[in-house]
């Protein structure tokens, strides 16, 4: 009779094993619904959001947009005012801050990746790194008003808004390089070595060339960055209102070539249009608009060149 009875005993055990399997199995169908219901909800709000602060933005900004707005110098009075020096000052110090920060960033991951032996000191370089790209953006307009400006005594010039937006994305350049390089198979370099290569014809030859749209994909996010940053041009002084654009780097007197420019006054997109919106009256703010239009579309220009540039260079490359 106990062997009768142990073999029911174990058909409803396992009966109610598979209830609550069936249960938990429903009520996690259930949890993942609600989520995925919450997160489409968030992305619709945010993306409805995003649109109307556009359209809002091309509305109050395209009627502003002509010949005069981008070859003007900025005005007291709203319909002469222009952004000429502004997106010179742009351009220039944009100029700058990649020519300093492209070079530093990728060699500075070289080093770290390919190089530097794993250490205490290593290790302390790569939180500080990490650290550094979370820091608030007038910190480094701090650090650069003390260094640059009353350190090396380079005054509020075009150079040390350079430098200091460099020192901003330097810490993004290095960690996307970083990453790039290390996607880049063992393999590779295994081969490289088999051939006869020395370690810097193998990063130089091989690792480098596979890395480079990963490595883009880091600057032209720091850059984008870069472009929109006011608090730290504002710590170093750059100028609200400025009427003359940089001394011009090509001149008629040998050697011809002039870097005056770099010690120059400067203003950018970003300070302009911070410059026209605390200024009553909606002429003003139409200008805001349009400058702010026009920087949103030299970052939209950036990225669409950088994922251009990347997926021509990605289809390139055969593992």
């Amino acid at each position: 009779m106990t062997q009768s009875i142990l073999p029911e005993r174990r058909e409803v055990v396992m009966l109610q094993s598979a209830e609550m399997k069936r249960s938990n199995l429903s009520r996690r169908k259930m949890i993942n619904r609600a989520f995925s219901t919450i997160g489409l909800l968030a992305i619709l709000i945010a993306m409805a959001t995003l649109v109307a602060l556009l359209f809002d933005l091309v509305i109050d900004g395209v009627p502003h947009l002509s010949y005069d707005f981008f070859f003007n110098f900025p005005s007291r009075v709203a319909s002469r005012a222009g952004i000429l020096s502004s997106w010179v000052g742009t351009l220039l110090v944009m100029f700058v801050t990649a020519l300093t920060a492209i070079p530093m960033g990728i060699g500075a991951a070289i080093y770290l990746e390919e190089y530097a032996r794993k250490s205490w000191v290593t290790d302390i370089i790569e939180i500080n790194v990490n650290n550094l790209a979370g820091v608030p953006s007038i910190i480094y307009g701090l650090l650069a008003l003390g260094l640059f400006v009353y350190g090396l005594g380079l005054g509020r010039s075009i150079l040390t808004a350079g430098l200091t937006l460099a020192l901003l994305i330097l810490p993004i350049i290095i960690v996307a390089t970083r990453e790039a390089l290390r996607s880049v198979p063992l393999s590779v370099r295994e081969a490289a070595y088999a051939l006869g290569a020395t370690r810097w014809q193998m990063i130089s030859d091989h690792v480098l060339p596979y890395s480079v749209p990963g490595i883009m994909t880091g600057v032209i996010i720091g850059l984008a960055r870069a472009i929109g940053e006011t608090a730290p041009l504002v710590t170093i002084g750059a100028l609200t209102f400025i009427a003359f654009l940089p001394t011009p780097p090509i001149s008629s007197e040998f050697p011809f070539i002039s870097f005056q420019w770099l010690m120059d006054p400067f203003t950018v997109l970003p300070i302009q249009v911070f410059n026209w919106v605390s200024r009553p009256g909606s002429d003003f703010q139409g200008n805001a608009a349009a400058t702010a239009l026009v920087l949103l579309l030299l970052t939209l220009a950036m990225n669409g060149l950088a994922i251009y540039v990347r997926y021509r260079l990605r289809k390139k490359i055969k593992w």
